[in-house]
């Protein structure tokens, strides 16, 4: 992997986001007028009912939708107004995603589902399974790299997910309700593990309507009728 510049400012900035959505003749506001600022290396938990916006507000942040308003800063760069094309690259590099439903691809081993994201960013076939395999390794699935998804529990495929979002080495990982799928105790390990990639210098925003999962962010931001 290349050696990555460090940003000084915010990691990740909204300024008086919007997203409006039109459903035939109703317009909906998602999101309205939202700023916030998250430092590199903190640990954030956005929490809202469901329908409060922070799925929305993740999916900005993440650089998977452009907002109808405002702007929005990753690494000190304007995402607001990029091609898709361009932000899929910012995705690749910057931020690594972790999800309710694992979004394994069930056809690939656990090595190939982890190698996948590498393979966007044009890195050498050797390189990407070395570090693959390395991932799996330190998530303490070295045995079970060659099974695929349904031969796997629901933590195990979780723990995949987690090694496969760090497959680029992210400054961000983005976790939406990373823990909703997995009983307590396989729950508690997955945030144990983002604990430790924090611990280790990744920013973490994680999406959760689950108050026990609060006391692992060292801050929290409310979001209510898509305002924070």
């Amino acid at each position: 992997m290349t050696e990555k510049k460090k940003h000084n400012g915010p990691i990740i900035k909204l300024e008086d986001v919007w997203k409006i959505y039109q459903m035939g003749k109703v317009q909906v506001n998602a999101l309205r007028g939202s700023s916030l600022e998250i430092m590199p290396g903190e640990f954030v938990a956005i929490m809202g009912p469901s329908g409060s916006g922070k799925s929305t507000l993740m999916n900005l942040v993440g650089c998977l939708d452009i907002p109808s308003k405002g702007r929005i800063f990753l690494e000190g760069q304007d995402i607001s107004e990029l091609e898709e094309s361009e932000l899929a690259q910012i995705r690749g590099r910057i931020i690594g995603f972790v999800f309710q439903t694992f979004n394994l691809i069930p056809s690939l081993t656990a090595l190939e589902n982890v190698m996948l994201p590498m393979t966007f960013q044009g890195i050498q076939r050797y390189e990407r399974e070395e570090r693959a395999a390395k991932l799996l390794e330190m998530m303490g699935l070295g045995k079970r790299i060659h099974h695929k998804p349904a031969e796997l529990s629901g933590g195990q495929q979780q723990r995949v997910a987690i090694a496969r979002s760090l497959a680029n080495d992210p400054d961000v990982i983005l976790a939406d309700e990373p823990t909703g799928n997995l009983d307590s105790k396989t729950g508690n390990e997955v945030m144990d593990m983002l604990t430790k990639l924090n611990k280790d210098g990744k920013t973490i925003v994680m999406v959760t309507h689950d108050n026990n999962l609060s006391k692992y962010a060292d801050r929290i931001v409310n979001i209510m009728d898509g305002k924070i």
